[in-house]
């Protein structure tokens, strides 16, 4: 296993093309937001804020239905349809995928990607009988981290509440093994905090997985972007609060990343329309 530990910084290629991408966590009908996946706070109406964030320039929407788990199913199949009919990016639609008949369901309301989690944990052939139908591209691992030590970190499931006693790193790797075409990891620690990312988990997954990483949980200021980017390799970024309460747009965030050298989708049209 590779050495975890971001001692050194890793050179930006313009071959690495970083994707922003929107999360948006459901619960009910409402989008929220939360602090370590807890005390969510409802912020207003889920496809509004998908669509805004379609016209700002997101390269991918992700919903997350954090409570899918609880009640075993998920709840998000009409607002996956309704979202496809106005949002042309890929959509990513997790929580409560415990079955092909699931995905399927979600994938046919317009779904371009399913994320499981606690499912795959329970019975980990769930990812290999979802790859052999719709391909590892269409298959995303989530992976809900929480330190335990320097260098280590647990899977959790069931937005972060409940621990497995699965290594994240080991539990990755794994996954990807199975079939899994990409890893949406979330920082539970880092989660709403503002912080900025859990750069040493993101280098430790990344440094042990040939899929995609998204590193999600911790973005507060655009700075929080090149650290992550001069530490770890991530393939994405997954956005939230700085989004919902409009502290930062993705014109904004493309503008720092061109002038930071970190290669994203799009750079000459916000350049174009921005300068």
């Amino acid at each position: 296993m590779v050495s975890s530990s971001p001692s050194q910084l890793i050179s930006q290629s313009p071959n690495r093309i970083l994707r922003l991408i929107a999360r948006l966590d459901i619960k009910g009908a409402n989008l929220i937001k939360g602090i370590h996946l807890e005390g969510l706070r409802v912020v207003g109406d889920p496809q509004t804020h998908a669509e805004k964030y379609y016209h700002d320039g997101a390269d991918e929407i992700i919903y997350m239905d954090t409570v899918a788990s609880l009640y075993g199913r998920n709840n998000l199949i009409d607002v996956v349809s309704r979202t496809a009919e106005h949002v042309f990016v890929p959509m990513t639609v997790g929580g409560g995928i415990r079955s092909v008949e699931d995905a399927r369901s979600l994938l046919r309301a317009g779904a371009d990607k399913v994320a499981i989690n606690t499912a795959a944990i329970k019975d980990p052939t769930l990812i290999s009988d979802l790859s052999d139908v719709w391909g590892s591209s269409t298959i995303v691992l989530s992976i809900e981290a929480k330190k335990t030590a320097s260098g280590k970190w647990e899977a959790y499931t069931d937005n972060g509440r409940e621990r497995t006693g699965l290594d994240v790193v080991q539990w990755a790797e794994q996954g990807a093994k199975l079939g899994a075409g990409e890893i949406f990891l979330t920082s539970v620690d880092q989660e709403g905090t503002k912080k900025g990312f859990d750069c040493e988990l993101v280098n430790a997954v990344t440094n042990n997985v040939d899929i995609p990483v998204v590193a999600s949980g911790g973005f507060g200021q655009l700075e929080h972007l090149k650290d992550l980017m001069q530490f770890s390799k991530p393939t994405g970024v997954a956005i939230a609060d700085s989004l919902h309460y409009k502290r930062l747009s993705f014109v904004e965030i493309r503008k720092f990343c061109l002038a930071n050298n970190i290669a994203t989708r799009l750079q000459s049209k916000t350049v174009e329309t921005n300068s």
